[in-house]
């Protein structure tokens, strides 16, 4: 979800990877829901989960974790958010909602955040 917001709410101005260390097989069918309900459809965006490699890391300037700890890698120079967000993995529509408008309030500060440098 993190990384669909930036994308819309970035635009051309942000290249946006997502990646976990322990993806799932598939998006959530709740989660696209959820997302469709904002008018984003992930499934045309051709998204899906991947591990995460330490050379994106490393490439990146700013790495969002979500509570990944230890197993997410640390390279000196990059700009690191810990989002600590419930995982809406196994819940209901109305809860995924719930995260999803945490996720972008979040995205949209970082936004701002990135517009004003």
């Amino acid at each position: 979800m993190a990384a669909a917001f930036l994308a819309h709410h970035g635009g051309s101005d942000v290249i946006v990877r997502s990646a976990g260390t322990a993806p799932a097989n598939t998006i959530n069918p709740i989660v696209v829901e959820a997302m469709a309900e904002k008018g984003i459809d992930l499934l045309a965006s051709g998204a899906t989960p991947k591990v995460l490699e330490a050379d994106v890391v490393q490439q990146s300037d700013y790495v969002i974790t979500m509570g990944c700890g230890d197993a997410c890698p640390f390279f000196p120079g990059v700009n690191y958010l810990d989002w600590q967000l419930e995982d809406p993995a196994g819940q209901d529509l109305a809860f995924v909602r719930t995260v999803r408008d945490a996720i972008e309030a979040l995205v949209l500060d970082l936004v701002a955040e990135l517009r004003s440098k």
